[in-house]
């Protein structure tokens, strides 16, 4: 008897290096019969979701469906209905997704699993296959069985761990078709052109020709450029990692491949620093999935007591209006915030910089900043966003101690010496030459074009943060 299985797409909107399409692929051609490849479109997911970041989540769909000629199941609703409801009506014989741990994720899995399991010993089998991360979550244990707090440590065992070679791609690949929910494709399409914002081409082919064209040119110098947000420096591939139109084994079996094939020490350096940013986004991962209340609370205690000021009130509320839309009055922060605003991404040291400020200079909670990162990000990965608000804000792992506060004036010299990231992203200053764009009130127009005079006193607020930091340090 020929039996279809289900391919349930979410992180992994790709055909290559793709385990879990590989298992379907085995399992109904050995029982003859095809994948069908299913996206659902669930409000839980997408509801309060930014314009720019829902347009890069559809347009993804969308080039997956045009690779697989069109079959591509497009379904809407709450996936724990929709995905056993269409079990049941084409009698699949399972299930196949790759594991899911992020912890909403996971748990509407679990309601799923436990939905298709209703249906007895007839019921379709519920089959985990891979994960988004090149090696799974919960996986990389220290020498007494257990998953680790801090980052260094972490990579080392990572590294020493391994990861398997990439995944074949089934060829020739039988996808069956079957029809759409009514208007989903249309809301796709519509969600796909609803925004302004300049977006890099979707899809797994346009995230390997970014890959090839980074590993050609920017790798050379990524580890002396990267921190430099006027510069292409990096390799812009976290949009497709979140998406999963690539994953990181492929990223990183190509970058062994470039290290046998080298011996310019530069170039192995950056080779070394690339590795170890992707451990960063692999370490996050684990810490999330093994602590998952850590989404939106602290995950250490050590500023249980700290006070924080309410975004919700006077003056804290215009501060926080002002941060959210880049009219803090400092450059640095108020280019970075546009370029969110205007791009759905961000420099990582930019948002280091722009956390930092909300954090320290502001003294809000970085959960609010959080939250307005995954609104916007085309690359807000949960684990990474959230933990790297955490390591900011002097609560996560590796935490940067709440003492350390950065200084938006001297960050934005340092990484954008020449003040062409500012002009950037920031018009009112681009009558300003060099390095003056960093301090527009040093200059007798400085602030002749309506930039606005700087919303605090970081001095000031330094000092406050501190005494925070030692009252709760104190008790």
């Amino acid at each position: 008897m020929c039996s279809d299985t289900i391919l349930w797409f979410r992180r992994d909107l790709r055909t290559h290096d793709h385990p879990a399409l590989a298992a379907a692929h085995d399992q109904a051609t050995s029982e003859g019969g095809s994948v069908v490849g299913v996206f659902v479109l669930d409000p839980r997911f997408t509801t309060g979701t930014g314009a720019t970041r829902m347009a890069w989540v559809a347009r993804s769909v969308l080039a997956l469906r045009e690779a697989l000629d069109g079959r591509l199941v497009l379904l809407a609703g709450d996936a724990t209905e929709r995905i056993p409801a269409l079990a049941r009506q084409i009698g699949a014989a399972a299930v196949h997704v790759t594991r899911e741990t992020e912890p909403p994720g996971a748990a509407r899995d679990e309601q799923v699993q436990a939905a298709l399991a209703e249906g007895g010993g007839s019921a379709p089998a519920w089959v985990e296959t891979g994960t988004p991360y090149a090696i799974g979550p919960g996986v990389v244990l220290n020498g007494t069985g257990e998953g680790y707090r801090v980052f260094t440590p972490f990579s080392r065992a990572w590294r020493e761990h391994g990861w398997p070679s990439p995944a074949p791609r089934p060829q020739p690949a039988s996808w069956a078709q079957h029809p759409d929910d009514p208007g989903v494709l249309e809301h796709l399409e519509q969600l796909a052109a609803g925004t302004a914002a300049d977006l890099p081409e979707a899809g797994e082919r346009a995230a390997l020709a970014r890959w090839q064209e980074f590993l050609t040119g920017a790798l050379e110098d990524y580890d002396t450029h990267r921190d430099r947000p006027a510069l292409d420096g990096t390799s812009r591939m976290s949009p497709y990692l979140k998406i999963g139109a690539a994953h990181p084994r492929t990223l990183l079996a190509d970058l062994a491949t470039a290290r046998r094939a080298t011996d310019d020490p530069h170039v192995l350096t950056s080779i070394d620093t690339l590795e170890t940013e992707l451990a960063w986004r692999e370490f996050y991962a684990d810490v999330l999935h093994r602590a998952p209340e850590s989404l939106w609370q602290d995950l250490t205690g050590r500023l249980t007591g700290m006070a924080y000021a309410d975004p919700t009130l006077a003056p804290t509320d215009d501060l926080v209006a002002a941060w959210r839309e880049g009219t803090t009055g400092f450059p640095i922060v108020d280019a970075g915030m546009r370029q969110l605003r205007e791009s759905g991404w961000m420099h990582n040291r930019v948002r280091m910089i722009t956390a930092s400020f909300l954090c320290k200079d502001l003294h809000v909670w970085w959960p609010l900043g959080a939250a307005h990162f995954l609104d916007h990000l085309i690359d807000g990965d949960l684990a990474s966003n959230n933990h790297g608000w955490q390591w900011v804000a002097g609560t996560g792992t590796d935490a940067s101690p709440y003492f350390r506060v950065f200084n938006p004036v001297t960050q934005g010299l340092r990484f954008d010496p020449d003040g062409e990231y500012v002009r950037r992203w920031v018009p009112e200053l681009r009558h300003l030459e060099g390095k003056a764009a960093h301090e527009p009130w040093k200059v007798l127009d400085g602030h002749a074009h309506g930039y606005p005079e700087p919303i605090v006193d970081h001095a000031v607020e330094r000092r406050e943060a501190l005494a925070a930091y030692e009252a709760v340090r104190g008790s």
